[in-house]
């Protein structure tokens, strides 16, 4: 299924039925559409228990029923968890598109973290996720989804790009390189594991490094080019597949948004930030578990130099706002002001530990990305919240609504992004890829599981943090 052929209100209530009837609970009004137990993809102890938990202690039935449809989704539909040659393999899929993105699959699995130390199978399922996405990296450090089979030849084999069977997709973004950095760290930081981390893995960091020196361009545009015969013109990039012209500065380019949209100017400011901090982790984990100092202190270096030019190339100072992030530039002094749902963003930069919510700039930066000044934030009778290019225009995302959540700390703030969300998932029981600002029904992707989980992981954070607003 190509990613913008969605599935919308078609009658399906959710993932789960495309597995089980229609029944109803002890509350009618709410139908059970989570996959009955017997055909669930992973099934979690801790990830059941949570929610056993949560049912008995939130008084508000309707966020009780979307917390057990949503939270366990992606392990319920979308893991395929082998042991091969002795070791742990976990392919996911994002829900209705069979394939596997660095991004979404890193994203997926990662509100359970937390429980790996109590659950001995997810802890090995994670360790899995770990293993794929190194032998992905190793297959191809530019793409950005690949298939369970190695062989397989997909849908965009004729892409103007260096295709390889078992690659479903091959834009390059920064981001595709710094989640699975994001997901085995804390992996490794929670459970103090080395499994996963072994001269395969390490290579697959030597890789990422390569890939993010390389981009930054300074000596030739490097070997990464891409097009795609399309209508579509944020599917494909100008100038004979390597983007608009940047100015050389010391930022990484960055072909595609998290969106799987092209860039504009190729210099993406939250995916920069997000390499930074990821250059980091590696670099601690490469010194500590390998013994490389001289790789660590080429990361440290790459983090610092890519750090610097942020400060000095991503600040643009905006007349209402005072000084604020841009979302691209091109190092030549334009720069793009917006803000996509897709993470990394700017509005979510706390939530991926590359700054504090408390910093000045980011928050002139998310007053700007929360308001119309933003052209991607939609305001409507149904919710206001941020979109994007990819699913158009007065569509928002559930995703931003639950990142304002997730990196506020105003209780009435998340109290009104819960509410919204509640309000929102257009009588499914499932949060969508996005949703008209005057409409929740009218939404696209019946099933997709990242932004089921992460709506999971707010719920839960807020269940321990500030329980009482989930009371009504």
């Amino acid at each position: 299924m190509k990613r913008r052929v969605f599935l919308r209100n078609t009658g399906l209530l959710s993932a789960g039925l495309l597995a089980t009837k229609v029944s109803f609970a002890a509350a009618p009004q709410f139908p059970i559409v989570r996959v009955a137990a017997s055909k669930r993809q992973f099934q979690s102890k801790a990830v059941e228990a949570a929610i056993k938990t949560f049912q008995a202690k939130v008084k508000n039935p309707e966020l009780s029923w979307l917390f057990d449809n949503c939270f366990p989704n992606t392990l319920d539909t979308t893991v395929h968890h082998s042991m091969q040659n002795g070791k742990p393999s976990t392919y996911v899929i994002t829900g209705d598109i069979d394939a596997m993105w660095l991004r979404d699959s890193s994203a997926q699995v990662w509100p359970y973290l937390q429980f790996i130390n109590e659950d001995k199978p997810l802890k090995q399922l994670i360790a899995g996720v770990i293993a794929q996405q190194t032998k992905c990296i190793l297959k191809d450090p530019y793409a950005n989804a690949f298939y369970g089979d190695e062989n397989k030849v997909g849908e965009w084999k004729s892409d103007h790009t260096d295709m390889q069977p078992g690659v479903h997709e091959r834009k390059w973004e920064i981001d595709s390189l710094c989640y699975p950095i994001r997901l085995g760290y804390h992996y490794w930081k929670k459970t103090g594991d080395k499994q996963p981390f072994d001269a395969a893995w390490k290579q697959g960091i030597e890789s990422t490094l390569k890939v993010f020196t390389d981009q930054q361009r300074k000596g030739s545009k490097g070997p990464y080019h891409f097009q795609r015969q399309t209508t579509q013109p944020t599917d494909t990039q100008p100038m004979a597949g390597y983007g608009f012209p940047i100015n050389p500065v010391g930022l990484i380019c960055s072909a595609f948004r998290p969106s799987d949209d092209a860039t504009i100017f190729p210099f993406l400011i939250p995916s920069n930030f997000f390499a930074v901090t990821s250059l980091k982790q590696a670099a601690e984990m490469v010194s500590a578990l390998h013994n490389d100092q001289a790789l660590a202190s080429n990361l440290l270096s790459l983090a610092k130099e890519v750090e610097a030019a942020i400060q000095k190339y991503g600040i643009v100072n905006h007349p209402k706002y005072g000084k604020i992030y841009a979302f691209e530039v091109d190092g030549f002094g334009s720069q793009y002001l917006m803000d996509d749902a897709n993470v990394p963003s700017l509005l979510a930069l706390p939530y991926l530990g590359a700054l504090e919510a408390t910093d000045e700039i980011y928050m002139n930066t998310r007053k700007f990305v929360l308001s119309t000044d933003n052209p991607y934030f939609f305001k409507g009778t149904a919710a206001e919240g941020i979109g994007g290019p990819h699913a158009g225009q007065d569509m928002i995302w559930p995703m931003s609504i639950t990142i304002r959540a997730l990196t506020s700390n105003d209780k009435e703030e998340i109290s009104r992004c819960i509410k919204t969300l509640q309000n929102t998932h257009g009588g499914k029981g499932f949060m969508h890829e996005s949703f008209h600002k005057d409409d929740a029904k009218n939404f696209t992707r019946a099933w997709f599981a990242w932004s089921n989980t992460l709506f999971g992981e707010l719920l839960w954070k807020t269940f321990h943090a500030s329980p009482e607003l989930l009371q009504s």
